[in-house]
């Protein structure tokens, strides 16, 4: 009895090991659902992830520097709205090829609270996030103190370039030039040249294309200009390129001859410096035209009164032409050495009615070109900048290629302040 009760308890042994291992793969069982179970009921799906947004500066930051990048991310879906704004102003940005990344362009507002906001929708349903931050107050503000031309509606010659006079020093040229736009209706290459630490002066290659307009813009709001100094505004203005002005005087022939748009307009008998001295030798070389008096009243350089060749004289409608001491001016006590000899103290004399006449049609920035002499005009004299070959000129660029091509694509519109036009700088006056 004992073996044949041994015999039938084996069996049952092995198929209660059996039932066993197939309890256990049922209840551990964690892939795809398998529809009603042995419990009758339905397997859930997992939910899937919603994005997850991530927005940089981080919310509640202060004293971000304005030449940082506002950048928001998305993991596990894609970005579908991204507003960043300052003032109710919005800031620009742009999005990856695979909208997973916004980075905003330029640089933020100094002093500025911002608010960023976005949306991002993925496989498992959309998302937004919200942020704001605060943008630094700079120690040092930089704005422009003056830009030349800027005399609303006036018409300026081919000649005329655009003259830009910061109140502080700069320290990173680059950053503030590459801030600076120049565009025109009938675009040429130019150049800006750094004059000093404050002064950046453009020009072009080649004199303007006549009868257009140019707008000057500098985008130098939130720009980092040196240590603890950033731009506060952006300003822009416009000047009117007129006709193509250009005179020429030789000194020899003791002539000067006036084209407009290259037609002869007007021939004039001048008398030139009598050149015994440099002070009255007229320089020889591309000037411009800057600024107007009548009269005026031109003293001899470098004397006082009682001194040997000391003069003081009142002239009439007189143009400026450096800042030696050179005008076109009417001299009615030269008309008979007009057209004859060189009796000046260095400018170039006209008679009284052709002189008003230069005087009524000159803009500032025509050309106004004298041979003939040995004494030759210094390009910072005056406006003698189209004296430096434009090779040497660009060489004054802060940026490695020069200033960037212009485009006939106008800048956009910007917050703009409005400086004084002040062109006059030192100058002497001779006659």
């Amino acid at each position: 009895m004992r073996d044949i009760w041994h015999r039938l308890r084996t069996p049952i042994a092995g198929v209660a090991v059996v039932a066993a291992g197939l309890l256990t793969a049922s209840c551990s069982g964690t892939g795809t659902p398998a529809g009603p179970g042995a419990d009758g009921g339905a397997s859930q799906t997992p939910a899937k992830p919603l994005p997850q947004i991530k927005i940089s500066p981080v919310k509640g930051a202060t004293k971000v520097r304005p030449d940082k990048s506002v950048v928001v991310t998305a993991s596990q879906g894609k970005l579908e709205e991204v507003t960043v704004e300052a003032d109710g102003k919005p800031l620009e940005g742009e999005f990856d090829t695979e909208h997973t990344k916004w980075v905003s362009k330029g640089p933020l507002k100094p002093s500025s609270n911002y608010t960023v906001s976005a949306k991002a929708t993925g496989d498992g349903g959309p998302a937004t996030a919200t942020s704001s931050f605060a943008t630094l107050k700079p120690s040092q503000e930089l704005r422009i103190a003056d830009i030349t031309p800027n005399v609303k509606g006036e018409t300026v010659g081919i000649g005329m370039p655009i003259m830009v006079r910061f109140t502080q020093p700069v320290g990173d040229k680059e950053a503030v030039e590459a801030s600076l736009k120049v565009t025109a209706q009938k675009p040429v290459p130019g150049a800006w040249r750094w004059i000093d630490d404050r002064l950046v002066i453009y020009r072009p290659a080649k004199y303007w294309p006549a009868h257009q307009k140019v707008k000057f813009a500098a985008q130098l709001e939130g720009v980092r200009a040196g240590k603890d100094m950033y731009g506060v505004k952006n300003y822009s203005s416009t000047m009117n390129i007129g006709a193509a002005w250009i005179s020429k005087v030789n000194t020899r022939s003791h002539t000067m001859v006036v084209r407009r748009d290259g037609k002869i307009v007007q021939r004039m008998a001048i008398s030139a410096g009598k050149g015994d001295t440099r002070e009255y030798t007229t320089t020889s070389g591309v000037h411009l035209t800057m600024e107007r008096g009548n009269p005026v009243t031109m003293i001899s350089p470098g004397k006082k009164e009682g001194d040997p060749g000391y003069y003081k004289e009142v002239v009439n409608h007189a143009v400026r032409i450096s800042n030696s001491g050179e005008y076109v001016h009417s001299a009615p006590w030269s008309v008979g050495s007009q057209g004859r000899a060189n009796v000046s103290h260095g400018c170039v004399n006209a008679r009284p009615d052709q002189a008003k006449w230069f005087y009524d049609n000159f803009h500032r920035g025509d050309v106004v070109t004298i041979v003939g002499t040995t004494r030759i005009l210094e390009w910072n004299n005056g406006w003698g900048f189209w004296q430096m070959p434009f090779k040497q000129w660009k060489k004054g660029s802060a940026l490695k290629n020069g200033a960037p091509k212009d485009t006939t694509d106008a800048p956009k519109d910007t917050p703009t302040d409005t400086p004084k036009d002040d062109s006059s700088g030192d100058s002497t006056v001779t006659g």
